[in-house]
């Protein structure tokens, strides 16, 4: 574990364990790299060198004022690899981390990247506009701030044991452990980086980014996701990548990459190994 300190004077948390090819995991919101606990032991397990980091203002990064935003997203991951000189890298990507690994390659190059992985990411673009029609209103996550703004405990603890992991659907049993441990890491960040982070998450539009990436893509998505809906995501991702792969799981919810770990390390694991 160490920290880099960026351009802009933000400290960057990051963790790094073993050796091999690099897979580099970006965080969803308003998470932290401990979220990628299962993924990090199991690739570990499997001869590559495994790292997490936390992005600004989140987990044990700096809770700057300022840079809640996918171009300080994409610098602050340019600035870890370069800082690690990480080659051959695969980069994976978890809701807005698949945002930031897709504006990361396409804005700094792939000249140290292998593949990528998209999983249950936002990109294209989630927000409804006139050219993206099936996305959510403007006013879907307007609440979402003001629920961040008015008690960000209460909303991260009912996030987590609802649609998050899909707690909420009918047969799943819940998780208590799962559910405060994602309510532990979203309270470890700050409030103003979560608060501007939603604007990012659902604002940017990373179509052209999407189209300029021509390294390899998994784009791993679950069709109960109801974060990201679906439709309006992992399909159309994969029709904007030159070099996309589609992988679609039947019922999952968004966080299965904790729920459903095993299946999706197994698969991961099966693509990486493809070629």
């Amino acid at each position: 574990m160490g920290t880099i300190t960026t351009a802009d004077g933000t400290e960057i948390f990051y963790k790094d364990w073993g050796s091999g090819q690099p897979i580099v995991f970006s965080h969803g919101w308003p998470l932290s790299a401990d979220d990628w606990d299962a993924q990090m032991l199991f690739f570990l397990g499997h001869g590559y060198r495994v790292i997490a980091h936390d992005r600004r203002g989140h987990g044990r990064s700096s809770q700057t004022a300022d840079g809640h935003d996918m171009d300080h997203y994409a610098a602050d991951l340019a600035a870890l690899t370069e800082h690690l000189d990480l080659r051959d890298a695969i980069h994976v990507g978890h809701s807005t981390g698949g945002g930031e690994v897709a504006h990361y390659i396409a804005q700094h190059g792939e000249e140290r990247v292998a593949r990528a992985v998209l999983i249950s990411a936002v990109p294209p673009i989630m927000v409804q506009t006139e050219s993206n029609p099936g996305g959510l209103p403007k006013s879907f996550f307007d609440d979402l701030q003001a629920q961040v703004a008015a008690n960000r405990s209460e909303f991260y603890r009912t996030l987590a044991a609802g649609p998050f992991y899909g707690f909420n659907r009918p047969g799943v049993e819940a998780s208590e452990a799962v559910i405060q441990n994602w309510w532990r890491q979203g309270m470890m960040g700050g409030a103003k980086a979560h608060y501007d982070g939603i604007v990012a998450f659902s604002q940017t539009d990373f179509t052209e980014d999407l189209k300029k990436i021509t390294v390899p893509v998994l784009v791993m998505h679950g069709d109960d996701d109801q974060i990201v809906p679906y439709a309006d995501s992992a399909p159309l991702s994969a029709a904007l990548l030159p070099n996309g792969t589609l992988k679609t799981y039947a019922g999952f919810p968004h966080g299965m990459p904790t729920t459903q770990a095993e299946t999706i390390n197994a698969d991961l694991l099966e693509w990486l190994r493809s070629s």
